[in-house]
């Protein structure tokens, strides 16, 4: 088809082409195939039937043209030539009568868009002077909006009780546009000069239905990306609030066309509580909203805020049934005890979280009470400067998301009591109103016995994976050997839960003596205890209480987690690592990454060649030279310039770093997540907007006002 393409288009600068190249970097142009040949899944994307072949060409045009001379010239037809193709011609005509009585539905079309910058146009209509007027000021009117969603302007100004009653003040969308009228836009000022100052120039619902429009145009512009390279993974962060309502942002995971690992953010999912509503929206949403096939999907991971961790992997479980090879994973961007942390099952472990964060949170937004904690340490620590100095630096940093988080809360826990307490006891203007009542509220938080015991209590049941967690964010040769060490991991697990009272036994001991130094007193909680009216146990202690409330059902589930989330075949995957040639040399080129790949074997151009070529892979880099050095991860391997000898090996390679578990080696190509949270930090909840908040996060992915404005009077004439 592309083939065909060229050869009759004259374009002379890509005759040296081959098919391949153009499939995969150049876009045919919709006008030369039939209408019939055409069709559109969605105002964004206009897609090829599988049997379109180009056939509408002016092949008389290049006789008036003086510059294609040196163009390559149309074959004679012989008349046995002429006969065949007439034939073909009544064939094909009688196939698209066919096809036009058939679905437009088909997964696997061609992207059908512009040919060397021409407009994609069927056939060109020349435009009435409403028409063109009319587009001007839609284009005006994107651009506008545009501009909003990068610069994260939200479109409301004032808030109505903030106004006397009876002043009209424009938002902040009337009062842009009023400024680009002023600023001399003669389609703006011959639209709106009649208009009355105290009218909105343009409706909630227009722009609504605009922004819509402007979102999903950028959304495509990535997902055209993650469609061209096949394979991708899906990853959520934590549930988030946009002006009132619960929302899951997703991003996607894929490897582009300069093989280079992205993760995108492309978009908001409105949350739901049922997890099976979630589940069917979840997978709705991707496949026929944003048109991506599951089948290629390689990867599934959910960083989630306690308590809707049981939620999410209902929705994993329900996608895994469906798309086996999604497997489900661990985030690189979550530390796994953290991770862990937010989906126990205990209320106590998720309060002791959130006050854990909003401890962080107020000594963060302080620089002052930064140094107030600095002067604490200092004291409590004379006879160790180094452990002090150390805590000193963690206070700086975002400590709440490291591997040693409980660990950590507990060298501090006496230092954070005793600077809360001078803050909310301090008499004089030193701190404001909010500081102090955020500091008594905190204050009697940590110095509840409930949340010493959840603290310490997780603090050495998650000493048992933290080295393991570590090694899963470390160095590619860190995951892979972290892979083969979860049975030890497990083991210690299963060994604590044989022998759970004796551990509780000292857990607890060091809880209350840790209570004892802050003076706080050793009791039930006073929920259980006004829970029993009268029915109270006299034997119940409260070492009992805790061992069977928290210890026993937290050992339990975070082996089952383990479990689950390191399954067999996200097992196999990461022993695939072996392929990484740093990898390799620490196992002496002694290794069978044929027997893991199985897994992939659909996914890989030559699985018949695969044993063979993995062999010659190991010997390349056995026999290497001495000034050679092997590459460390995936991303160097991708990026070596002999990588496409090596097909089926390329192949696995990317599917293997698609794996959420595996981090995005170049930190310019994961900036997605970090926008998302910094578009989250300087936005107020009441003025968040999803469709603004894609344009401000990908504000620097190209768009197309042509086609929004073409998109807008298509949905809305």
């Amino acid at each position: 088809r592309c083939q065909r393409w060229v050869e009759n288009c004259r374009r002379a600068d890509l005759e040296d082409k081959t098919p391949d190249q153009l499939n995969k970097h150049y876009r045919l142009c919709a006008k030369h195939f039939e209408t019939s040949m055409i069709c559109r899944s969605s105002p964004y994307r206009t897609v090829l039937r599988d049997n379109a072949v180009p056939t509408i060409f002016d092949l008389t045009s290049h006789l008036n043209n003086p510059h294609s001379r040196h163009r390559k010239r149309i074959k004679e037809l012989s008349e046995d030539e002429i006969r065949t193709l007439k034939q073909q011609k009544i064939d094909e005509a009688f196939e698209r009568k066919q096809a036009t009585q058939e679905s437009n539905e088909n997964n696997e079309q061609n992207t059908v868009s512009e040919e060397g910058g021409e407009e994609q146009e069927e056939k060109a209509v020349p435009l009435t002077l409403e028409e063109r007027e009319n587009k001007d000021y839609l284009k005006s009117l994107f651009e506008i909006l545009i501009l909003m969603g990068k610069q994260n302007i939200p479109l409301d100004g004032h808030n109505v009780d903030e106004l006397p009653e009876g002043i009209f003040t424009s938002d902040n969308f009337q009062a842009l546009l009023e400024y680009r009228i002023n600023g001399g836009d003669e389609v703006l000022r011959k639209r709106f000069e009649m208009t009355a100052v105290n009218l909105e120039y343009c409706s909630k619902t227009q722009q609504k239905q605009m922004l819509e429009i402007c979102e999903n145009c950028v959304r495509e512009e990535t997902l055209r990306e993650v469609r061209d390279s096949h394979f991708f993974s899906i990853v959520t962060d934590e549930v988030v609030d946009i002006a009132g309502e619960e929302h899951l942002p997703v991003l996607v995971r894929f490897v582009d066309d300069s093989h280079n690992l992205r993760e995108e953010f492309i978009g908001f999912l409105p949350y739901e509580a049922d997890p099976e509503i979630l589940a069917v929206k979840f997978h709705a949403t991707i496949t026929e909203k944003w048109g991506l096939n599951m089948e290629y999907c390689r990867g599934q991971a959910y960083i989630v805020s306690s308590g809707f961790a049981s939620k999410m992997k209902i929705v994993a479980t329900r996608l895994l049934e469906k798309y086996p090879q999604a497997v489900y994973t661990l985030c690189s961007s979550c530390a796994l005890n953290v991770w862990l942390a937010k989906s126990v099952p205990v209320v106590g472990v998720s309060i002791a979280l959130g006050t854990i964060e909003e401890v962080c949170c107020l000594f963060n937004q302080s620089p002052q009470l930064l140094v107030e904690l600095d002067n604490t340490i200092s004291a409590l620590f004379q006879d160790n400067e180094e452990k002090g100095n150390e805590l000193k630096k963690i206070c700086r940093s975002q400590w709440t998301g490291r591997h040693d988080t409980f660990e950590v809360l507990v060298d501090l826990l006496q230092a954070l009591v005793l600077c809360l307490d001078a803050v909310s006891s301090d008499l004089s203007v030193r701190w404001n109103n909010f500081i102090v009542g955020r500091a008594f509220v905190l204050s009697s938080a940590l110095t509840d016995f409930d949340f010493i015991v959840t603290v310490v209590i997780m603090k050495n049941v998650l000493s048992f994976t933290r080295a393991f967690g570590k090694n899963l964010q470390g160095q590619t040769s860190d995951v892979f050997f972290a892979a083969g060490s979860l049975t030890a991991v497990l083991h210690s697990l299963n060994e604590v839960m044989e022998n759970i009272e004796v551990y509780h036994e000292f857990w607890f001991e060091e809880a209350t003596n840790l209570a004892t130094k802050l003076d706080v007193q050793i009791k039930l909680p006073g929920k259980f205890r006004r829970a029993q009216q009268g029915n109270f146990d006299p034997d119940m202690t409260s070492e009992n209480y805790y061992k069977e409330i928290l210890s026993v059902p937290t050992v339990e589930h975070i082996i089952q987690e383990l479990k689950d989330i390191f399954s067999e075949q996200h097992l196999k995957a990461l022993k695939c690592l072996s392929l990484v040639p740093s990898v390799m040399g620490q196992l002496k080129f002694n290794t069978s990454e044929e027997h893991h790949a199985d897994m992939f074997k659909n996914d890989l151009p030559n699985p018949d060649t695969l044993s063979a070529e993995l062999h010659c892979w190991r010997i390349k880099w056995k026999h290497r030279g001495k000034d050679i050095e092997l590459p460390a991860t995936i991303y160097e391997a991708l990026h070596l310039p002999d990588i496409k000898f090596f097909p089926n090996v390329y192949a696995l390679l990317k599917v293997l770093c698609l794996l959420p578990v595996m981090k995005v080696e170049n930190e310019k190509y994961g900036i997605g997540r970090k926008r998302l949270k910094a578009y989250l930090k300087n936005t107020l909840t009441e003025q968040r907007s999803s469709n603004l908040a894609l344009l401000n996060i990908n504000f620097d992915i190209k768009h197309d006002l042509d086609l929004m404005v073409d998109t807008y009077i298509k949905l809305y004439p």
